[in-house]
């Protein structure tokens, strides 16, 4: 008989203890487990590279599994700018006296028990933590197998700080690695309270379709970026190159460029800087024929950074590598591709763009680069996505880069949280009603 039914008994009733807890005690904790991880820096990396050698260099994934030094330390400073943030617990969210004298206060809760599902990411081990500590919630995770060694790593040292602390080392529990605890994880209702899946988009399909506990997704990114009649060169070349090459294997990186059929002269200029990262193109017809026939060898006028003033000069190569270079398709629309690869797709105006990224968008990042302030308030309005940008980069939807210290995830649904979660994200609320003597009246 499985044991995890009992583990998941123990990460309840540890659970309790968080309620006891003031907010300088949890920061203590927090800021103890930030520095023991930049101490046993050697000993987490030797733990990853034993995942690392196991797993194929050219997988998508191989990124997001990969710890370094830097990757560590800054791991630990998000850990300590949660435990810097104002605690979310007990924040009156609403008051009210009735006519009766009966006192009402809305106030913000703990989830309780939060489960989160996720791959590859051995980081996020550390943000579920972190973040579920901070706002008084125990935890379960699920990380995939291929991160067992960088997890394990990990939660020995939440284990060995919590007790050094005085706490149960139950308020985390990590399960196995096999896929038989997912399935008896989505249906332990009566142990937790909440689950997150974070991954691809195969892995939240299995939760929403197999559990049987309330869930939030946290959608897998299918990110556009729209450049308008009206955008401006410079800003659009450097936004799409951050947005598609600062990290392939994250949420937030950009899958399609969406064009205006007016500046496709421009487009060879806006993929440029694409070529030095080596990101494959995939382009519907109107977009391969401009990038496959352009003269990069030619003397054009570029805007440069000094307001109005254009400059003859020649762009940086002799036009994108054809070997990177493919003619799109139908595939190549609403794919998350989580490498270097990125598609394109010609529209005549805005109603198109904005057509384009509603059938084939996910709901997670969207963002226009254009002048025309018309453009820009349409799309801000009328994009359904969790974070919608005018002229930067997708590469902000993030946490940490919000504010947040660090993040749960990006959920891309509508119910309770929206964007990305972190301590806030991670409370309900319920409603405190002082009396004295008030009964209802038949």
């Amino acid at each position: 008989m499985s044991e995890i039914p009992k583990h998941l008994a123990q990460v309840r009733a540890a659970g309790k203890v968080l309620a006891a807890l003031d907010d300088s005690k949890r920061n203590a904790v927090l800021l103890s487990f930030a520095k023991r991880l930049r101490e046993s820096v050697s000993a987490i990396l030797d733990a990853n590279a034993k995942d690392l050698a196991a797993m194929d260099a050219s997988d998508p994934t191989y990124d997001r599994l990969t710890l370094t030094k830097e990757r560590v330390e800054n791991i630990a400073a998000d850990v300590e700018m949660v435990a810097s943030l104002p605690s979310p617990l007990g924040l009156v969210l609403e008051a009210r006296a009735l006519p009766n004298g009966l006192a009402l206060q809305k106030v913000n809760v703990p989830l309780g028990v939060v489960a989160v599902i996720y791959e590859s990411r051995p980081n996020v081990t550390v943000d579920v933590f972190a973040l579920c500590f901070k706002s008084g919630n125990a935890c379960v995770l699920k990380g995939g197998k291929e991160a067992a060694e960088s997890n394990a790593a990990l939660i020995k040292i939440i284990h060995d700080v919590l007790q050094e602390h005085g706490l149960p080392k139950e308020l985390v529990y990590l399960l196995p690695n096999e896929r038989e605890a997912t399935e008896e994880l989505l249906y332990a209702r009566e142990y937790i309270d909440v689950i997150i899946p974070r991954g691809s988009q195969q892995l939240i399909e299995f939760v929403r379709e197999h559990s049987r506990i309330p869930m939030i997704e946290t959608g897998a990114g299918i990110v556009h970026t729209y450049f308008d009649a009206s955008g401006d060169l410079a800003i659009g070349a450097k936004i799409i190159e951050n947005a598609k090459t600062r990290r392939y294997s994250v949420c937030n990186a950009l899958d399609t460029l969406i064009i205006h059929r007016d500046r496709l002269h421009d487009l060879p200029l806006l993929v440029t800087p694409l070529a030095a990262h080596h990101v494959e193109i995939f382009a519907d017809e109107e977009a391969y024929a401009v990038i496959a026939s352009s003269d990069h060898g030619r003397s054009v006028a570029i805007p440069w950074k000094s307001p109005g003033l254009l400059r003859r000069a020649t762009p940086r190569n002799d036009g994108y590598p054809l070997e990177l270079l493919h003619e799109a398709e139908p595939q190549h629309f609403g794919t998350e591709f989580l490498s270097a690869k990125i598609s394109i797709k010609t529209v005549a105006n805005l109603d198109e763009a904005l057509a384009h990224i509603a059938k084939y968008g996910s709901k997670h990042s969207e963002a226009i680069i254009a002048k025309d302030q018309t453009a820009i308030d349409r799309f801000l309005a009328e994009v359904d996505a969790a974070v919608v940008y005018a002229n930067a980069s997708t590469a902000f939807t993030d946490g940490a880069q919000f504010g947040m210290g660090a993040e749960i995830g990006i959920s891309t649904q509508k119910l309770h949280a929206r964007g990305p979660m972190a301590l806030r994200e991670l409370t309900t609320y319920k409603w405190l009603a002082r009396g004295n003597g008030q009964v209802r009246p038949v």
